[in-house]
């Protein structure tokens, strides 16, 4: 199933956002509180994307569990970013285990993440695959679920649809092709973030200053807000918005 999140706001360590907090993504890693759907541990790989400046992003990306990576561990007590995406993988049954795999997925300043399964595939997903051009599809980061509902997104955005209505859209039409799947979607491009919650949790906690979203709280301070099914969040480091899917 996975865990990711998505953080806005003034520079903050590597650590003090992933390794530091009481249920932390490092400790969700092999401690899940909300695995809904499947799966007991995120072992499967795991990806950090941050914005060391105004440019693209960095990432680190690695198929092994987060915590048995000691260059993550010194990698974050020395990087800061005032804008990080993370996550930790559950691979789904039959799919691949590899660095490419695992968020965040990139293009530009885009950070890409996906936290649930996409039902009946790759079977319900031919149908939606074949709208895309042929060089997306042999080009893809790894033959998994995720990697090929980023394309997916990513094409609009090529496109020129906005990002909220890129994410709507994606998830709208990949709920349709494959009923019951868990379609969790995370989005940035540095500046703003865009999320979907449809079919598992999402949580916003949101200051004056900063925003973070996660998959699960990663502490128990009261401020932490959950997100309801259908909805899509658009947020920056200085305001969040919540409304329906289908309002976009």
């Amino acid at each position: 199933m996975c865990r990711h999140l998505a953080y806005l706001g003034p520079p903050a360590t590597l650590r003090e956002l992933l390794f530091d907090p009481p249920y932390s993504l490092v400790r969700q890693s092999w401690a899940p509180r909300d695995m809904r759907g499947g799966g007991t541990i995120n072992a499967d790989g795991f990806g950090v994307g941050w914005y060391p400046g105004d440019g693209e992003p960095v990432r680190y990306r690695r198929s092994q569990p987060i915590w048995s990576d000691p260059t993550i561990a010194q990698l974050a007590e020395v990087t800061s970013a005032g804008a990080v995406l993370a996550a930790v993988r559950s691979a789904t049954v039959g799919m691949a285990v590899l660095d490419g795999a695992a968020a965040p997925f990139a293009e530009g300043r885009w950070l890409f993440s996906h936290n649930g399964v996409v039902r009946g595939w790759p079977d319900s997903m031919v149908p939606l695959a074949a709208t895309l051009p042929v060089r997306d599809l042999l080009t893809l980061d790894a033959s998994t679920d995720s990697a090929l509902l980023w394309a997916l997104v990513r094409h609009r955005l090529r496109a020129g649809v906005k990002p909220a209505r890129a994410i709507a859209e994606t998830v709208t039409a990949v709920a349709a092709a494959a009923p019951g799947s868990r379609l969790n979607l995370l989005l940035t491009d540095g500046r703003t973030v865009v999320a979907s919650a449809a079919g598992h949790a999402l949580s916003i906690r949101a200051t004056p200053a900063s925003v973070l979203l996660a998959s699960e709280p990663h502490d128990d301070d009261p401020g932490w807000q959950a997100v309801p099914d259908g909805r899509l969040v658009e947020a920056t480091a200085t305001g969040v918005r919540v409304h329906a899917l289908a309002e976009v």
